[in-house]
């Protein structure tokens, strides 16, 4: 069976991502749906997982709040993150195979995309033993932390491709004291790619390396009844 992949145009709050992958998962967990991914960007916030500490904050919450940034505890795994336009975040629906293995093979998986998916664009990046994520020469190009129930994934990865890197100056990126953060336009400038070309490389290289096959919709008209029910107020994002 294909996997359902779903790309959003627009924004979505964290709150809305979160609710739409929890409504996912419960389907993945009872057979409803296949595995399914969405790739979407959010509105800026940012988010404590399960190691996340306050101490990694360099504001304060009232600060954020002024600024217009959201701040939300998540269940995924690692520490302090951002996200905001600009940045395309991959959250794969799925159930764990052998192709993963196991929740180490799953990150490799996951470190493999954003590899390829610099290097397209002609940006070399790496992994750093013991930290999650790829690195490029200028700084951190892609974070990664997600959750594991019954062997299917929630949350996953953010790869920047244009975002505002000044909104990485309110945190600890990943709790990684001066550990800088890239992307691709601050490394390519104005040769950079879209985010629509990124994207699109992205879900290449999922199919590619979680040997999937990707059946990908980007308008609430393409999206199976049954999909299209638990996407629910996130279809006026499509």
């Amino acid at each position: 069976m294909s996997t359902w992949c779903i790309h959003f145009s627009k924004p979505l709050s964290y709150a809305q991502g979160v609710s739409l992958q929890e409504r996912l998962v419960s389907a993945r967990t009872s057979g409803a749906i296949p595995d399914t991914v969405l790739f979407l960007e959010h509105e800026p916030v940012v988010t404590l997982g399960r190691r996340g500490r306050d101490n990694f904050l360099n504001v304060t919450p009232e600060y954020l709040k002024e600024e217009g940034i959201e701040l939300h505890q998540s269940s995924r795994g690692g520490d302090v993150t951002y996200h905001a336009p600009g940045q395309i975040v991959m959250y794969p629906i799925m159930k764990l195979g052998t192709q993963e293995a196991d929740a180490h093979g799953y990150l490799w998986n996951l470190e493999e995309i954003a590899i390829r998916t610099a290097g397209d664009f002609g940006v070399s990046a790496v992994r750093r033993e013991g930290m999650n994520g790829a690195w490029a020469e200028h700084g951190k190009i892609a974070a990664i932390g997600f959750h594991l129930k019954r062997w299917i994934t929630m949350h996953g990865m953010s790869f920047n491709v244009n975002i505002d890197l000044a909104g990485f100056a309110n945190i600890v990126p990943c709790g990684l004291v001066g550990e800088p953060v890239a992307s691709l336009e601050s490394i390519l400038g104005d040769d950079g790619p879209s985010l629509e070309e990124v994207r699109d490389a992205m879900s290449r290289h999922f199919s590619e390396i979680c040997q999937r096959e990707p059946q990908i919709f980007a308008t609430r008209g393409e999206l199976p009844a049954t999909l299209a029910d638990l996407t629910g107020e996130c279809l006026a994002y499509l």
